[in-house]
């Protein structure tokens, strides 16, 4: 699987960076402001909160003030996973970019997003309880079941409020960008790699296994 997300961090010295998207490390500097006359506070502040970060990826800088990153404007959630569906897709760059401003937004959009997903999964997508236990009995991983439920009940919370406040906490709704990204290269990457490397095996090969598999099916 890939790296895990690492979002922007003040003074942190590695995560992905805000302009290239790369894990990589981050060098830092405070600005000092020179050749001017002092009139104000305003000096100090900056001096004091004003900081530079530098990707030694891209070599591009990021500014940050009183430990908030101003520029660049991106969102501070991960990119959505390489194999994600197009529909999905949509509403998930949808919640990056509102997750600074409203987490519970987000992770709304983030349960529509995965009722989105169950389609691509071969569920109905109507509703996410009865399309989940379906994939449980189709033999879905209970890690990933748990990983359903969690965006779905969380989803739910921030639609219609109940034990669960999303309204700042925005720790809790970049997990679920997570969670999103990881269903999906469970889902649909893994399996695609797997089917691509077994359609590279000799033909041979192949009609070996699917002679010994289907024997074994006569046994029984």
């Amino acid at each position: 699987m890939e790296r895990c997300f690492i979002p922007p961090e003040f003074k942190k010295s590695a995560f992905h960076c805000p302009h290239c998207g790369v894990y990589s490390r981050q060098n830092w500097y405070y600005c000092t402001p020179s050749h001017v006359v002092v009139l104000s506070s305003l000096y100090q502040d900056l001096q004091e909160n004003l900081w530079v970060s530098h990707c030694e990826h891209c070599k591009n800088y990021a500014i940050w003030y009183k430990g908030k990153i101003l520029y660049p404007g991106s969102s501070i959630a991960p990119v959505p996973a390489k194999d994600m569906p197009e529909d999905v897709k949509e509403d998930f760059n949808e919640a990056r970019n509102i997750v600074n401003a409203s987490p519970r937004a987000a992770a709304a959009l983030l349960r529509l997003a995965l009722q989105k997903l169950m389609i691509h999964l071969g569920e109905k997508g109507k509703n996410l309880n009865d399309d989940i236990a379906n994939l449980v009995k189709r033999g879905l991983p209970r890690k990933i079941q748990q990983a359903l439920d969690i965006v779905r009940v969380i989803g739910n919370n921030a639609v219609h409020p109940g034990e669960i406040d999303l309204r700042d906490d925005e720790e809790t709704a970049l997990a679920l960008f997570e969670l999103i990204n990881m269903i999906v290269e469970v889902m649909i990457t893994q399996p695609r790699k797997i089917e691509e490397l077994y359609g590279k095996l000799p033909e041979r090969a192949r009609l070996a296994i699917e002679k010994r598999d289907s024997s074994g099916k006569e046994k029984k």
